[in-house]
């Protein structure tokens, strides 16, 4: 066939490769001329559609993959498609369509929650502000309200998706779902733009055919009923929250680049499909999609997205496309120099998304033009949808369970009458009655490492942290029977000594021993060739501390109806970087995420709280029955180490306030059921402590910080329930 494509960017340039693939003879144009000659016609951009290009064709009885000028409006209003999702019962945020900034404001300031504000109209992907602070909100209600009537919608939190469906009036097919990156900065911060990459198939825990039944098959539905049938392509832009999928808007358009990444996944033949389409009998067409994943990375110009800078020279477009690798679309060059603000795609293939991303950056850095912006970081979101356990990073706690259970009965053939806890509690303890001080005194000893924490580490160069962070782990290990530390040693191992790196690790160990009183003895420093890869090291560590036998804890005292207090971590101390290192893999570490203080690898790299500060007023008060540190395992894990046998905890999930990066944590790792998560990092815990409900404010007046009641004991067989 001769297909005209209508447009000139990169969505419209990869239209026509897929065309061209199928041996059809496909060119693009900018506008349709007066008299169409051609057997098919796509519109790309949906300032096309709205300006009646359908229309146009149809007046001369030349096939249009693209609605009409009067069904375009479900993108070029958002008020038209907010009032027509209500009517249909299609699941959406809460809205108001104003005409002007002051019933925008009203309705706002009555709702009390944080908005999204958008132009009614087209904005080239553009209109949309998400204000961070009120008087952001109040600001885009302004600015965007001065220029016509605007959309207030409530804003919700989860990871968005793009639905592509093709549509011919009467039936709907979804394409592969796609997710893109629309901020012009790496960790999605900066200003809104057309979009800066996408990947394709998107890891969602949704199936398209479900998604296309209740967001889009319902409008198809309803617009044959009317009599004005709808015929291309239905885009949903989508929102999967705690609640599930909300509908964000409607496209009648390929997205860009969300079309770079989906149409080289087609195995069909792209212009087929669109004809069918035109014809009604998309039903009996086969929609076949590639065994494989697609990432497309764009190149932008300097100055985009506010003021691009036009008229750079391109270096690097002369190597050929390798389909089965990467294909170049060209969106803003004329004559090999930057003519627009997104400039090129590039579109990597591969049987995994981590190998099509790779092909994509392999080929983007070939290519080069002065002021050149490239995110680092497309698709660093999927890694999240694709983790569904722990286990799935290569940790596994079952198995870590599972050899705990085989060791018991041989540790414990060890052990003397002397010894009161051992495997399975925080820190081994013994009774050593020579301590003259105290009435009955125990030793109480733990011996931990710091983990994978230390690759993250060594990658940025930052020793000194995780030095702190073995001592501070065992003082808490200890401190959860009541013990004060006493004194440490170290172990320190590499593939090679690095002088200055070890002493940067114990003069983290010495300021965190110093805090707390307790002395540095000495320790081991071990060089290990062929053992630890080039640059690796680790770190481990062994604590004593001691209690009177009196105040040991957990009291056999515990029942249900305690009250469970939580104290906040400051981060993921030293537990669950496996998980985190591979969840944050595509993000560069020197990125600054919205709403953090700091850059990524800084906050990861905090280190481990030490607890006994916080909590030696309360200790000292007797009103503390148990304490359970939040390591490895998480709440469901640890909490349960203190409980007797007939005892569950309830932990409402609720009752504390997620830092930004638990809430990135959880906005990101969608493949993870909450329970695995979890159990996987402490997710803003690090300390839960058991008391009884009578005396929940006096413990809570000791301690001189802000903590939560999370929960209490009811019950049950030594487990912990969600709430």
């Amino acid at each position: 066939m001769r297909v005209t494509v209508v447009g000139t960017g990169g969505r419209e340039a990869a239209l026509v490769w897929a065309c061209n693939r199928h041996g059809h003879e496909a060119t693009l144009v900018a506008e349709l001329p007066e008299i169409i000659d051609t057997d098919l016609v796509i519109v790309g951009p949906e300032s096309a559609l709205v300006a009646g290009a359908s229309d146009h064709c149809a007046a001369q009885g030349v096939p249009c993959f693209g609605p009409s000028a009067a069904l375009a409006i479900l993108e070029s209003s958002k008020s038209f498609t907010r009032k027509l999702a209500a009517q249909l019962g299609i699941p959406s945020p809460r809205f108001i369509a104003a005409d002007n900034p002051e019933q925008a404001m009203d309705w706002w300031r009555a709702q009390a929650m944080p908005v999204v504000v958008k132009a009614d109209g087209l904005a080239a992907g553009k209109g949309v502000v998400v204000g961070e602070s009120d008087e952001e909100i109040e600001t885009a209600i302004k600015t965007l309200g001065a220029l016509g009537p605007i959309v207030l919608e409530q804003r919700l939190d989860g990871p968005e998706c793009s639905l592509i469906a093709v549509c011919d009036g009467r039936t709907a097919k979804p394409l592969p779902i796609a997710q893109d990156h629309k901020r012009i900065g790496e960790a999605d911060t900066g200003a809104n733009t057309g979009g800066m990459g996408a990947y394709a198939p998107a890891p969602i825990p949704y199936d398209a055919d479900s998604l296309t039944a209740t967001f889009i098959q319902p409008v198809i539905d309803h617009l044959a009923s009317v009599g004005t049938p709808y015929v291309g392509v239905l885009f949903a832009g989508l929102i999967l929250t705690d609640d599930g999928p909300k509908l964000l808007e409607f496209n009648c358009r390929f997205g860009d680049p969300e079309a770079q990444a989906i149409l080289p996944l087609l195995d069909c033949d792209v212009a087929h499909m669109a004809l069918a389409c035109c014809q009604g009998t998309l039903a009996d067409f086969a929609i076949s999609v590639v065994d494989g994943h697609a990432c497309t990375v764009v190149a932008a110009a300097a100055g985009y997205p506010s003021s691009p800078l036009l008229g750079a020279p391109i270096t690097g477009l002369d190597e050929p496309n390798t389909p089965d690798r990467s294909i170049t679309f060209l969106a803003a060059v004329a004559d090999g120099n930057v003519a627009g603000g997104r400039v090129l795609a590039v579109t990597g293939l591969a049987p995994s998304l981590a190998g099509a991303r790779d092909h994509a950056y392999e080929r983007m850095s070939q290519i080069h033009f002065d002021g050149m912006q490239v995110r680092r970081d497309i698709g660093w979101r999927a890694i999240g949808g694709m983790l569904q356990s722990y286990a799935s990073t290569g940790v596994d706690i079952d198995e870590g369970n599972r050899a705990i259970a085989q060791m018991k009965a041989a540790v414990e053939s060890t052990h003397g009458s002397a010894v009161l806890r051992g495997v399975g509690s925080f820190g081994g303890s013994i009774s050593v009655k020579a301590l003259k001080d105290m009435d009955d005194p125990v030793l109480v000893a733990s011996t931990d490492g710091v983990g994978t924490k230390v690759e993250l580490a060594a990658r940025l160069g930052a020793y000194r942290g995780v030095g702190a962070d073995i001592v501070n782990h065992c003082i808490n290990d200890v401190l959860v029977q009541g013990a004060r530390p006493l004194f440490f040693l170290d172990y320190i191992a590499s593939s090679k000594l690095d002088a200055d790196q070890v002493a940067q690790v114990v003069i983290g160990m010495a300021e965190a021993c110093k805090v707390s009183d307790c002395a540095l003895l000495g320790g081991e420093t071990a060089e290990m060739p062929g053992v630890y890869a080039p640059g690796a090291f680790d770190i481990a560590g062994t604590l004593v501390g001691v209690v009177d036998k009196s105040e040991l804890l957990p009291t056999t005292a515990l029942l249900a109806g305690d009250a469970l207090i939580g104290v906040l971590s400051n981060g993921p101390h030293t537990n669950g970087y496996s998980f985190l290192r591979r969840l944050f893999e595509w993000l560069p570490m020197d990125s600054t995420p919205p709403s953090f203080d700091r850059s990524l690898g800084e906050t990861l790299l905090a280190s481990h709280r030490n607890y006994l500060p916080v909590l030696d007023a309360a200790l000292r008060s007797g009103l503390v029955k148990a304490l359970a540190h939040i390591t490895g395992g998480g709440l469901p894990e640890n909490v349960p180490r203190v409980l007797p046998d007939n005892c569950d905890a309830i932990i409402d999930l609720k009752a504390w306030p997620l830092s930004p990066l638990w809430q990135l944590v959880k906005q990101s790792a969608t493949g993870f059921e909450t329970r695995e998560l979890y159990r996987t990092v402490n997710m803003g815990i690090g300390m839960v402590i058991v008391c009884t409900q009578d005396n929940v404010a006096d413990v809570q007046a000791l301690i001189d910080e802000p903590t939560f009641l999370i929960g209490s004991l009811a019950e049950g067989s030594k487990q912990v329930r969600f709430s």
